[in-house]
């Protein structure tokens, strides 16, 4: 069976494992020792090596045909020195990784007012953590054109699912945006989102972008209130962005200042995605009505 290599330990990984372990002799880089059981039940090889210090990632050359880099930047800076620390890993064994899939953000677009747009829109990052994903981008398709390494990026917008709903933030009464000063936003379910990572392994041209994103075209406010009804909480109050500063951090705020409308169509098409869960209702009604999910 071929190896594959999973970089990024984190809840969408752990939703693709049980897929992956049925096709793949599946390892994972992991960076505390605490988390090896957890993924050894999975029916993954744990291996140890942390992103932050290229000396402890030595074991990863020549150690997989297939990676599915999941890893985020760090939290500073202009470039993803992680991505950089991987492929020099990798780079060292005799023989390099067949395919690499990346998971990027539709954060890469900046704000585009709202309009409607496709993987031809050009990037045009606004935040230091977008730059950052571009930066990786660019590392990563360099890197493979070098190497005949066919790479993937996957676009992916606000992930959401069981287990990831703002709940603690409705239940805090924190506001949104007034209807009239609202921006749109873009949701994947994280079940879908890992089913998309599996398909790239086998599907898609080399150096290939796709916007991972379903059908629902929501503003921002609208998908609070519709988490706030499925869970039965007070839906968040709606305030004028300048009434906004004075409670919500920086962070939370910038997510508030870009607004697009990001098709699907290249994901359905050259990856043949069929959505589990093509809108948020759907993937609500999943999360807290289980018995819903596969009828």
């Amino acid at each position: 069976m071929q190896r594959l290599l999973i970089v990024g330990s984190g809840d969408v990984a752990r939703r693709a494992a049980a897929w992956l372990t049925g096709h793949f002799r599946v390892l994972a880089l992991l960076r505390h020792p605490g988390q090896v059981a957890a993924w050894r039940q999975l029916g993954v090889r744990p291996v140890l090596g942390d992103l932050d210090r290229a000396e402890s990632l030595e074991r990863l050359a020549g150690l997989a045909d297939l990676v599915l880099h999941l890893a985020p930047p760090p939290r500073e800076g202009s470039r993803d020195t992680r991505t950089r620390h991987l492929l020099a890993a990798l780079s060292r064994g005799r023989s390099l990784p067949r395919r690499l899939v990346y998971i990027s953000t539709t954060g890469v677009y900046g704000d585009c007012g709202g309009a409607r747009i496709d993987e031809t829109r050009p990037r045009r990052p606004a935040s230091a953590r977008a730059r950052r994903r571009v930066d990786a981008e660019e590392v990563l398709r360099r890197w493979g054109a070098l190497n005949r390494v066919p790479v993937l990026i996957l676009r992916a917008p606000g992930i959401y699912g069981d287990g990831r709903l703002p709940l603690e933030r409705l239940q805090a009464g924190m506001p949104v945006l007034a209807p009239e000063a609202d921006v749109f936003t873009n949701h994947i379910h994280a079940d879908d989102l890992a089913r998309a990572c599996c398909l790239a392994l086998f599907r898609g041209g080399a150096g290939r972008s796709f916007n991972v994103v379903d059908d629902s075209e929501l503003k921002m406010g609208d998908y609070f209130d519709q988490v706030a009804d499925a869970a039965g909480l007070p839906r968040p109050p709606r305030l004028e962005r300048g009434e906004l500063a004075g409670q919500l951090s920086p962070l939370q705020c910038s997510f508030m200042a870009e607004s697009r409308r990001i098709a699907n169509w290249r994901m359905r098409r050259e990856l043949r995605l069929d959505l589990s869960f093509p809108t948020v209702a759907l993937g609500l009604a999943a999360a807290f009505h289980p018995a819903r999910k596969h009828s």
